[in-house]
């Protein structure tokens, strides 16, 4: 297939969840560049009341949405957090038989979980925060055992940083669990880790190659937390590349591949880490990243030469039975 068959791609934006917002930012960009790649961009909204909606706004019936689905070459969904990353629209597209960009179900559902993303990279060595689980029914005072403080609470299903608190001793540990199960009914206590956070993110080209980014570094203030706000208001200091060292760098790709392969990613996806004084500790993963221009992903790879446009040509080339295979140039 080439550009001037004028190819449809799905781009589905949206959610139930706290990251609608966010979402609908990504799939915006991401149609843009559809669209400067020559191809025809099909939007698809899921609203926050889980209906799907079409271009011009209308309600689509389930059925209707498969529909316009079928009639598109590749889907590129653009959602963030659960009903969406967590493998849903991976596995709705696989049942309606829809090829699309992107990690499939196993790699989504394991990736959103916090608490089993920990235990996957505690097997393969990679280091994590100490941490426990207050899932519902369990006291904070019993998750907490063997925990020093300060402390991180946060949803183990959230993203975009919604629900994430610090606490500085165990007097606030109870309260804040059950602020943090707003966002999610379980909820992880963790150490916190003083470092700095760097981020890489990696993807499987069109010829079967790892390509990673370059690593990004993030500036937070010693005992915060990188949270909504700074993500989305523009104040966020970001250095690409990260001013690390060669060997925190090594360990860092040496992860961010491992993790990729044993969770059987596809697509993009993003990896944080804590650079700290014993060494490179993971903070979580990302199956489906933010992608508007400015989001960190697109960020490590315009380092590396390659822009925004063709970041998303390359994502629709790598897709599994993506129709443009070796047919446009990245």
């Amino acid at each position: 297939m080439t550009q001037n068959d004028r190819a449809r791609i799905a781009v589905i934006g949206g959610g139930v969840n706290d990251e609608h917002d966010v979402s609908l930012a990504s799939a915006a960009a991401v149609r843009r560049a559809v669209v400067e790649l020559g191809l025809d961009a099909v939007p698809l909204t899921i609203g926050e009341d889980g209906a799907w909606r079409d271009e011009d706004g209308g309600v689509l019936p389930a059925h209707g949405a498969v529909e316009v689905l079928a009639e598109c070459d590749l889907a590129f969904p653009a959602l963030h957090g659960v009903n969406g990353e967590d493998g849903s629209v991976a596995g709705f597209l696989e049942l309606s038989g829809v090829p699309y960009v992107g990690s499939p179900v196993r790699a989504g559902a394991l990736g959103m979980d916090k608490w089993i993303t920990k235990l996957i990279a505690d097997a393969l060595g990679i280091a994590t925060a100490r941490a426990a689980v207050a899932g519902p029914g369990v006291a904070a005072s019993v998750a907490t055992t063997g925990l020093e403080p300060p402390f991180v609470i946060k949803p183990a299903t959230g993203g975009s940083s919604n629900g994430v608190f610090v606490v500085p001793d165990r007097g606030g540990v109870a309260e804040t669990v059950t602020l943090a199960r707003a966002f999610g009914e379980l909820v992880l206590v963790e150490e916190y880790v003083l470092g700095r956070e760097v981020d890489i993110a990696v993807f499987r080209d069109r010829d079967g190659e790892l390509r990673l980014g370059s690593t990004l570094g993030i500036g937070v203030d010693p005992g915060g937390v990188f949270d909504r706000t700074q993500k989305y208001d523009g104040s966020a200091e970001f250095t690409v590349p990260a001013p690390i060292s060669e060997r925190d760098e090594a360990s860092i790709r040496h992860a961010a591949v491992l993790l990729y392969e044993t969770l059987g990613c596809s697509g993009v996806a993003r990896f944080d880490f804590f650079v700290t004084s014993a060494g490179v500790v993971l903070n979580e993963v990302n199956t489906a990243p933010g992608m508007t221009e400015q989001s960190q992903v697109p960020r490590m790879y315009a380092a590396t030469g390659l822009d925004y446009v063709g970041l998303i040509g390359a994502l629709l080339e790598s897709a599994e039975r993506s129709p443009f295979r070796n047919s446009m140039p990245v």
